[in-house]
């Protein structure tokens, strides 16, 4: 049983990502702060403590692993940009120097495949209408985009034949919480019932579950498909007027939906490269369901 280890596996898309390699008969050890929890996953997962620390040790955490699943990332409570806070220096040290450490214990404890957790934010606010594609120059204009660039350019010069690596670009995940937790939208979903305004915003959204088939097609694919490269991982671009519209047919609500959001404020990214070898996301169906569910849930 090929064994995988992942860290950020109790976050929302590590979760994801831990699921779906345990219904596909890996065996998982999640790596972070603290364990899970009991009953956070459907079956049972190993456990090592880590930090994103340069100055750690992590080749022990290696020990009888296969594969590198890399979705931690150390930022402050609720935000990724802007997620330094007050401690860019620290957030640098932490997200790209430990990551780096991490990728190099990795390679040399002879793992054979690494899969980084990269984000859109690496192109930037880029204007034009034609989609992202991973030919395009990246331009971060965040530090949260530059942390996740230079980590992808350190994670591709460490590959060879014998360390395969691949970075994926995602954009806004959405999904059923874990236990305990609120969804995305869930603070939207309260502010539009109560009749307060909506901001109209687009972006690009994939559900957790495409994401985590994504990590696992990294894992199988042919290695000179993928080696050192970069994909794209983003399905539908929507807006909050859209959401909003599954949402109340799912819960009638009186309140006028906000206006449609000019789609020219968000640049789609193109899937082409990932879908080419055999990704498929779950489209407009699987946001409507998913919307519809979390909508109804909230109001049981």
């Amino acid at each position: 049983m090929t064994h995988v280890l992942v860290t950020g596996g109790t976050g929302l898309v590590g979760r994801f990502i831990v699921e779906d390699l345990l219904e596909n008969g890996y065996r998982v050890t999640v790596a972070g702060r603290n364990a899970p929890a009991d009953g956070l996953f459907s079956r049972p997962v190993g456990f090592r403590p880590m930090r994103l620390d340069p100055a750690e040790d992590m080749l022990a955490l290696f020990d009888d692993v296969y594969h590198l699943v890399h979705a931690a990332f150390s930022h402050v409570p609720g935000r990724y940009r802007g997620g330094e806070g007050d401690d860019p220096e620290g957030f640098l040290k932490a997200n790209v120097e430990g990551s780096i450490r991490l990728f190099e214990a990795a390679r040399d404890a002879g793992l054979r495949r690494c899969v980084f957790l990269s984000s859109r934010a690496v192109y930037g606010a880029v204007p034009g209408d034609a989609p992202l594609r991973e030919s395009d120059p990246p331009r971060p204009d965040t530090l949260y985009g530059r942390a996740k660039l230079a980590v992808e350019r350190n994670l591709a010069s460490l590959c060879s034949h014998a360390f395969i690596t691949s970075s994926l670009r995602i954009t806004g995940v959405y999904g059923a919480p874990r236990v305990g937790m609120e969804h995305k939208w869930a603070e939207m979903f309260t502010d539009f019932r109560a009749g307060r305004p909506v901001p109209a915003r687009a972006g690009g959204e994939v559900h957790g579950t495409d994401v985590a088939a994504a990590v696992r097609l990294m894992l199988t694919a042919d290695p000179i498909r993928i080696n050192g490269e970069s994909f794209n991982v983003g399905d539908i671009v929507t807006d909050t007027r859209t959401i909003l519209a599954i949402a109340r047919d799912a819960v009638p609500c009186d309140h006028p939906l906000p206006p449609p959001a000019d789609p020219a404020n968000y640049r789609d990214m193109a899937t082409d490269r990932i879908r080419g070898l055999g990704w498929q996301p779950g489209g407009l169906d699987q946001l409507r369901q998913t919307v519809a569910e979390l909508a109804s849930g909230e109001a049981t």
